[in-house]
């Protein structure tokens, strides 16, 4: 980990580098010399250049010095707001540290002296050098002479505890250069960094209590100075010192207690906040980063060096909770502030592609690698969103140059492993979650995804022994399901009209040959339909909250009434606002999760409602769409999407909604769930002056319509209540999986499909019929037992 001092030391031997004229300045010509230098592999154009250097010499006014240019302590100021990468820069120049001048701190040795005040004499010499280098940062400069004293003596602490753990093997540190940085390691604060190998204190012997004992006594020093901004200064640095060596818990109370003493000082805001976030307490570090948000915008010009950071930390806290949409907002706040801020433009860019807006994310990602071209995480999330947008063969070139900027780079591993299995190059794909696994050997989803793409290699016994691994990995039913899917197609690789894999050949019949015996059995089509559908409520756990659940949103939170371009007063609010909304119905969720419900919703539904693009949303609108795919009876979800409709400004004076706004959700309903209709017939309800009223009864009749309406209900109803039943020990003859949910019986050919087969009009090859008549089985009802199948089914 760097010293205090040596990272500032480094930003003064590339001051001192391109400062030609020694001027303690850095003109136009030197600062333009600098940014060449420093991306070696990005050819600037003079515009650019120019555009560069304005804004340096604009955003850091304060620090230019007449002709002579931007100061030393300007040039530290960039660096500090994330406008460049210290480590980088300085090794990209082949610039050397010289540690023996003072700015290193030895580790104690066995021998030292117990005594703190014959450890003290060790480190006096350095005091001058290190006060010079470490105070100059407007962050966290320290102010008062007994501050210095403070500091030393708990380095010295730490140095002996370091040393006791480390000869007991009781120091552990984790590796984590293979694993995706998502901004946050170099986004803690402006002059120092969490080293990629994170330290793990063993916090329960002898050593860490003597060791709080001592940081207790630490504590009482600076409380008992002579001023409030003396004791506020000690915690603040005991804080950081603290915070550099990786002691969060400890550095949080430093920075809290620096918060009881000067509440409206963003700093320890900022800092506890830091904290808090690695500490994995993301709401709590949220609300921290807000205190010193406002505290910064209440401060005026005195933190705007601090704001753009603040706005990434926020984000990032955000996206902990899985609050995406809101997260976007606070990145794109950075950039604006601090255009050269690359880091916020790459989080800008993962988040958005986070949820689905790939063309806004790969401009993002393409920004953050014009300013930092060897940023392989932003490769990485770029190769994501250019694949998502169907630009594969970019995609393929994007990821592999993450993979040869970072060695052993998981998600770009993973992801073009992905990439491959879907251009169906399967062996590659295989190649690729290998590699994933070297580093990450208990990666059950890469070890899954390895046996799946070996399957479709045709490798069926290399296939099944990754399938075993996996499966000792995670005991998730999936993995049982694909083993026994693998036995079935052992059991027919010696059948004709099989592919080179084991699978059984099938043909594709055209719907018209699809025919149904009785009522009860779905037909094809709105199989197909609800089958969508159903796997939309799995992504958003849509089923899992309950329809009540938005009326209660309406009651209890309002929505201010505003005015949309044509005058119509509205319910309107911005997405992050509408995902707070979800996060309070969908409140069950891990964050990961939420994040994945969000993107979903956000590309099927906002996508439609936000049909401009302004990023609005008609809430009530929003609340009807998602009430009849909710939990509860369909009844309910019905009486709860005309409450809904009812509830928007334009119908609140009574029991009856417009006509006309009744098939606009009507249109909107089936142009979100049903996609073979399309969007195109939305257009036919523009301009319609139709004043008529609608009761819910009336209502009802346009909802239920099987034609028009949203007739598809009943058929997503009983996949709802019948897909986790099984069948015995029928399997589908398409696709050789246990069958799940509705069976499908072919009265003639007597074979069974499962859902999904029978949806895509699939049936086995060896069947050559004018027409398939099927009926369906929601439950084996003279199958006695789970794992018997039925002597005699219907």
């Amino acid at each position: 980990m760097a010293t205090r001092g040596s990272r500032s030391e480094k930003v003064r031997r590339i001051f001192q580098q391109f400062d030609a004229n020694h001027d303690g300045g850095l003109n136009r010509e030197e600062m333009a010399a600098l940014v060449v230098a420093v991306n070696p592999r990005v050819k600037f154009s003079d515009e650019q250049i120019n555009a560069i250097l304005d804004e340096v010499f604009r955003t850091y006014g304060e620090f230019i010095d007449g002709e002579k240019g931007l100061t030393y302590e300007g040039l530290l100021r960039t660096y500090d707001d994330g406008a460049g990468d210290v480590d980088r820069d300085f090794d990209a120049l082949g610039l050397e540290l010289n540690l023996d001048d003072g700015q290193g701190i030895p580790m104690a040795s066995e021998a030292s002296s117990s005594s703190i005040a014959d450890e003290r004499v060790a480190v006096e010499t350095q005091k001058k050098q290190r006060t010079a280098a470490w105070a100059v940062s407007p962050n966290h400069g320290i102010v008062f002479d007994d501050t210095w004293k403070i500091v030393d003596d708990l380095e010295i602490l730490i140095k002996r505890l370091k040393t006791k753990q480390a000869k007991d093997g009781k120091l552990k540190a984790d590796n984590f250069d293979a694993y995706s940085d998502a901004g946050w390691s170099r986004e803690l604060g402006p002059s120092t960094e969490i080293s990629e190998k994170r330290v793990f204190w063993e916090e329960s012997g002898h050593d860490y209590a003597v060791f709080l004992k001592e940081l207790g006594g630490l504590r009482g020093r600076a409380d008992g100075a002579r001023s409030r901004e003396e004791a506020f200064d000690g915690h603040m640095a005991i804080g950081r010192v603290l915070y550099e060596h990786q002691l969060f818990k400890e550095a949080l109370v430093s920075f809290k207690r620096a918060c009881e003493l000067q509440p409206v000082d963003v700093r320890p805001h900022f800092r506890a906040g830091n904290c808090l976030y690695v500490l994995g307490k993301y709401k709590e570090a949220k609300e921290e980063f807000l205190l010193a948000l406002e505290a910064a915008e209440a401060g005026g010009n005195q933190w705007s060096y601090l704001l753009p950071q603040i706005y990434v930390n926020l984000g990032i806290a955000l996206e902990g909770e899985g609050m995406v949409l809101s997260a976007c907002e606070y990145y794109r706040e950075a950039a604006i502030l601090c255009p050269t801020h690359f880091r916020a433009l790459k989080l800008l860019g993962s988040a958005l592609f986070g949820v689905g807006e790939y063309r806004a994310a790969v401009k993002a990602l393409e920004e953050a690698i014009f300013m930092k071209p060897d940023f392989a995480d932003a490769h990485c999330d770029l190769g994501s969103a250019l694949h998502a947008m169907g630009e594969d063969e970019r995609a393929i070139e994007v990821f592999q140059k993450a993979i040869d900027l970072k060695h052993g780079h998981v998600d770009a591993l993973y992801n073009l492993g992905g990439l491959y299995m879907d251009l169906g190059r399967f062996q590659r794909a295989s190649e690729m979650y290998t590699r994933v696994l070297a580093v990450w050997p208990n990666h059950w989803r890469a070890q899954l995804n390895k046996a799946v793409s070996l399957l479709g290699a045709g490798e069926t016994e290399e296939a099944k022994k990754a399938l075993k691994e996996a499966l000792k990995m995670t005991n998730r039913v999936e993995l049982h399901d694909a083993i026994s899917h693998l036995k079935q197609l052992q059991k027919k690789k010696t059948k004709p009209n099989g592919d080179a894999s084991g699978d059984v050949a099938f043909i594709l019949v055209e719907a018209s040959k699809f025919k149904v015996v009785g009522d009860k059995t779905t037909v094809r089509q709105e199989l197909a339909n609800a089958l969508q559908i159903r796997a939309f409520q799995r992504v958003t756990r849509l089923s899992r909250c309950n329809v009540e659940l938005l009326k209660k949103e309406m009651s209890q939170h309002d929505v201010p009434v505003s005015y949309s371009g044509g005058g119509i007063p509205e319910k309107s609010i911005r997405k992050p606002n509408l995902e707070e909304i979800l996060r309070r119905l969908l409140n069950f969720l891990k964050p990961e999760t939420f994040q994945g419900a969000v993107k979903a919703i956000n590309e099927r539904i906002l996508s439609v409602l936000d049909e401009n693009g302004s990023g609005r949303v008609d809430v009530g609108m929003f609340y009807a769409i998602l009430a009849p795919i909710c939990s509860g009876p369909p009844d309910r979800r019905k009486r709860i999407a005309f409450d809904a409709l009812l509830w928007r400004p334009m119908n609140e004076s009574g029991a009856q909604i417009k006509k006309v706004d009744a098939n606009r959700y009507i249109k909107l309903l089936r142009a979100i769930y049903v996609p073979s209709q399309g969007v195109s017939e939305l257009m036919e309800v523009h301009g319609e002056s139709d004043a008529s009223l609608v009761s819910f009864s009336e209502f009802l009749v346009m909802f239920d319509d099987p034609d028009w309406g949203f007739g598809i209900m009943p058929a997503l109803l009983k996949l709802e209540t019948g897909d986790r039943k099984r069948h015995g020990n029928y399997v589908c003859s398409v696709c050789r999986y246990p069958i799940i949910g509705s069976r499908f019986k072919e009265i003639k050919g007597h074979f069974s499909l499962c859902n999904q087969c029978y949806s895509e009009g699939k049936v086995p090859s060896t069947f050559k019929q004018e027409e398939f008549k099927f009926k369906e089985y929601g439950s084996e009802d003279k199958c006695t037992c789970f794992n018997l199948q039925s002597s005699n089914p219907q």
